[in-house]
């Protein structure tokens, strides 16, 4: 077997079952990507040897316009289940698969179209804006998407002194500290930022008394209390070349440290909690993307109607 490797203090086997050459899956993917005209895409979570074979790496939002001005005609979206659909959303012309339609995000999945209907009719004549980590059918009940970047602005761009935010109360809680306006929050999270807790970023310093904290502003009020730094995972990544500290402590998902270390080799980055872990954005690995370039699977395809609502959230976002 292939051998593992560490993330978050978590043994991840990036093929499994029987003995394979990494090699020659690489090599086929390789070859199939030109044969079939393929840009593969990844998030900043995903294994190691999943960011090594993508054409491109960064956020979700990030790798959905990628996917939206790539001349490549199929796209293999190595991320989770919301992404996709973002991606199909802004090139509906083209062909998204995901190695791994199992992948979905249990924050995502924490409010539906239909629980958002009702919650409007409670607040009448109040803006609806959504995090791009929500399905499809969400963002076209929503006036605006936003990224955890821009959603400051995003909130602040609106008309109106109160807005329903869904589905990130952590997030939610980090933009009422940046805005006057009247923020109320579904009762939504990410488990892998809530589950950051603030005696782990005290441990860490303790640890590392030299080093800095930057956390992602899904984390808990608490954790960004003793953060250095508040970050998007896009922010983390260019922020790390700019730097000139070389302890930093990152509070998000472990996976994206594989990507810093990698490109700042004298640099040293440690992750808050060590089991900052989600499991989704590991199922997919070498295998699977080979087989969904093999087999064409999975495509993730949004209805026109959803599609269109949906479109019109994420543009007005991208306009501010």
């Amino acid at each position: 077997m292939w051998k593992t490797h560490q993330e978050g203090g978590r043994k991840v086997s990036a093929l499994r079952g029987k003995k394979v050459n990494k090699e020659e899956i690489v090599f086929k993917i390789e070859r199939l990507k030109k044969e079939k005209n393929a840009v593969i895409l990844a998030h900043n979570y995903q294994i190691g040897e999943v960011q090594d074979v993508a054409d491109y790496i960064g956020d979700s939002l990030g790798l959905s316009q990628k996917a939206a001005h790539v001349k490549e005609e199929l796209i293999i979206f190595c991320g989770v289940h919301f992404m996709a659909e973002t991606a199909s959303i802004l090139a509906p012309e083209k062909t998204v698969l995901m190695p791994e339609i199992k992948a979905g995000c249990p924050m995502a999945n924490m409010i539906t179209a239909s629980e958002l209907r009702e919650w409007k009719k409670d607040y009448p004549g109040s803006k609806v804006v959504c995090y791009v980590n929500t399905t499809a059918e969400v963002k076209a009940e929503c006036d605006i998407c936003c990224t955890s970047s821009n959603a400051v602005n995003v909130v602040n761009s609106l008309d109106g002194d109160t807005i329903l935010f869904a589905p990130d109360k952590n997030l939610g809680a980090y933009i009422a500290r940046h805005t006057k306006k009247k923020i109320i929050p579904w009762d939504g999270y990410c488990y892998v930022h809530n589950n950051i807790l603030a005696r782990d970023i005290k441990e860490k310093k303790n640890l590392y008394p030299g080093g800095e904290v930057w956390v992602h502003p899904e984390c808990r009020p608490e954790v960004i209390d003793l953060a250095d730094r508040v970050f998007s995972t896009g922010k983390m990544v260019k922020e790390a070349h700019k730097t000139k500290k070389k302890d930093i402590i990152i509070g998000t998902e472990t996976g994206i440290i594989y990507r810093m270390k990698k490109e700042n080799p004298n640099k040293n980055f440690y992750p808050a909690r060590d089991m900052a872990f989600c499991s989704n954005m590991k199922k997919i690995n070498l295998r699977k993307v080979l087989k969904s370039l093999e087999n064409m699977k999975y495509e993730v395809k949004v209805p026109q109607k959803i599609s269109q609502k949906a479109r019109g959230a994420i543009e007005r976002m991208v306009e501010i």
